[in-house]
C-alpha cells in the first residue's frame, strides 16, 4: 500500500453531509469524512448506501440537504463555477456522443472546460497517450467502441483539464478483467498529481490502487482508513486454515489449549479424506508455530498443512457492514 505524507493540505473535506429525497428518505446521513491532497481513495458500499449521491453531491451536480462540503478549499453549494473548474467527474452512466470520434470529442470537451485554445490539442494528445487512445481509439467513432475503451474516453476527459480532484463512479463497471487492471494502471499513474476518489465494487482493485477506503451503509460512514488499520479494528482476530484428517471436537480441544476461545468458522472436506479447518483465534500474534506444536503431538490428528489467512478488503467490507447493519437494527424501533 502506498505511503501517504500525513501533512499533505486536504482536497475534499465533508462535513455532516445529508442529503433527504421525500419527507423520509435519508439517501446520505451525516456524512462526515476528509481527503489529502494525492490520495486515492475508494469510496465502497453495498448498492443503495449513498455513494453515487454523495459523489454527485460533490460534483456539484446535487444540492445537499444539510451540512457542507468543500473541494480544495472551495464550498460546493456556494462556489459550484470554482468547483467545477477544479474536479473531473465521471459518471457510472458516462453519456458519451455515438457520432464523434474520440478525437473530436475531446477537443471538444476541452474547450467547453475553458482550456486556452493554444493549449487544447497538446493536451487532447496527452490525455490519449494517457488513456491508450491515441493509436487504437483516436479516429473511430465512440459508438463503435468496446465498453473497455469508452471508460479510458470517460477517464480522458475527467482528467483533460488537469483537475485538481478526480471523481469516478464505478469506472471498472462491466469490464473484462484485463480492462480492469488497464483502468486501475491508468489510475495509479495519476497518483501524487490528482487526488482521486473511486466508487467500486471491485474490491481487489481498489485494495490494489487505493491509499484509503471509506466505506458508507444505510448513508452512514461506518468506516474510514488504510486497509491495514481497517483489518486491525474490525478483524483483529487471527484466522489459519488447517488440514488435517480428524473430527471437529478433536482440534477444537487441540487448539483450545493455545487460546481458550478458538472457534472453527467452517470447515469443508476434500477429495482424498482431509478436512480443511478454518479456525478463527482472538489474538493479533502469530501463533501458526503453537498450533503446529499442538497438532503434531496428537495421537489422532494428521496434520498435512497450516496456513495463515489474511483478510482482504472483501473481508473488512463485510465485518463493516455486518456491524453497522446490527447497530442500525438495534436503534430501530419495534412495530406493534
Amino acid at each position: 500500500m502506498p505511503h501517504q505524507d500525513k501533512n499533505l493540505p486536504l482536497a475534499i473535506e465533508v462535513q455532516h453531509l445529508t442529503r433527504t429525497f421525500g419527507s423520509s428518505v435519508k439517501a446520505v446521513n451525516d456524512v462526515s469524512f476528509s481527503v489529502k491532497q494525492g490520495e486515492i481513495v475508494g469510496f465502497l458500499g453495498p448498492n443503495g448506501a449513498g455513494k453515487s449521491t454523495t459523489l454527485r453531491i460533490l460534483a456539484g451536480l446535487l444540492p445537499a440537504t444539510s451540512g457542507r462540503a468543500s473541494i480544495m478549499g472551495f464550498c460546493v453549494a456556494t462556489e459550484n463555477g470554482e468547483i467545477k473548474r477544479r474536479i473531473g467527474y465521471m459518471p457510472e452512466t458516462n453519456p458519451l456522443p455515438d457520432d464523434m470520434t474520440v478525437e473530436e470529442y475531446l477537443r471538444y470537451r476541452a474547450c467547453l472546460k475553458e482550456l486556452p485554445r493554444w493549449t487544447r490539442r497538446s493536451r487532447v494528445q496527452t490525455v490519449m497517450e494517457m488513456c491508450d487512445l491515441q493509436h487504437k481509439a483516436r479516429k473511430k467513432l465512440i459508438g463503435t467502441l468496446s465498453k473497455g475503451f469508452r471508460q479510458r474516453v470517460g477517464i480522458a476527459d475527467a482528467i483533460i483539464a488537469q483537475p485538481d480532484v478526480v471523481i469516478m463512479d464505478e469506472p471498472t463497471i462491466g469490464l473484462d478483467p484485463h480492462q480492469v487492471i488497464g483502468i486501475r494502471q491508468l489510475i495509479d499513474s495519476m497518483r501524487g498529481r490528482m487526488t482521486v476518489i473511486i466508487s467500486s465494487h471491485i474490491l481487489s482493485e481498489i485494495e490494489l490502487s487505493c491509499d484509503s477506503v471509506i466505506i458508507i451503509n444505510h448513508g452512514r460512514l461506518v468506516a474510514q482508513g488504510s486497509p491495514q488499520k481497517l483489518r486491525q479494528k474490525f478483524l483483529p482476530a487471527r484466522r489459519y486454515y488447517v488440514d488435517c484428517k480428524t473430527n471437529a471436537d478433536t482440534i477444537l480441544s487441540a487448539l483450545q489449549t493455545v487460546h481458550t476461545e478458538t472457534r472453527i468458522v467452517r470447515s469443508n472436506d476434500t477429495f482424498d479424506g482431509f478436512t480443511r479447518y478454518e479456525i478463527e483465534i482472538p489474538n493479533e500474534a502469530m501463533l501458526g508455530e503453537e498450533i503446529v506444536h499442538e497438532l503434531v503431538n496428537k495421537r489422532h490428528i494428521h496434520l498435512r498443512e497450516i496456513t495463515c489467512k489474511k483478510p482482504c478488503l472483501e473481508d473488512v467490507f463485510l465485518a463493516a457492514t455486518r456491524q453497522s447493519w446490527r447497530e442500525t437494527t438495534e436503534i430501530l424501533p419495534t412495530k406493534k
